[in-house]
């Protein structure tokens, strides 16, 4: 699964399943061990479990870098690869 980016502990990855498209763009965010889904286009929570904490860096990061997001999901399902995207600071 592709690292898209890492920042405050948290680690961002993107994954295309090949022959078997997603419906809707998404992310995996994996912190200690633990890991939650994000949808885009709307950005939200999907499933998953990380502390709320980092749950609003991730969505505070999504907001900032949505377009970057989509435009690497659009890649990943083109099997391309991704553009790594900038951290939070």
């Amino acid at each position: 699964m592709p690292e898209i980016s890492r920042f405050l502990g948290i680690v961002i990855q993107m994954y295309r399943e090949k022959d078997a498209p997603h419906h809707r763009a998404h992310f995996h965010a994996i912190y200690a061990g633990e890991s939650a889904v994000f949808g885009l286009e709307p950005v939200e929570f999907l499933s998953g479990q990380i502390p709320n904490r980092q749950r609003r860096f991730v969505e505070v990061w999504t907001e900032l870098h949505e377009t970057e997001l989509l435009l690497d999901w659009k890649l990943l399902q083109e099997g391309e690869r991704t553009n790594p995207i900038e951290p939070l600071r």
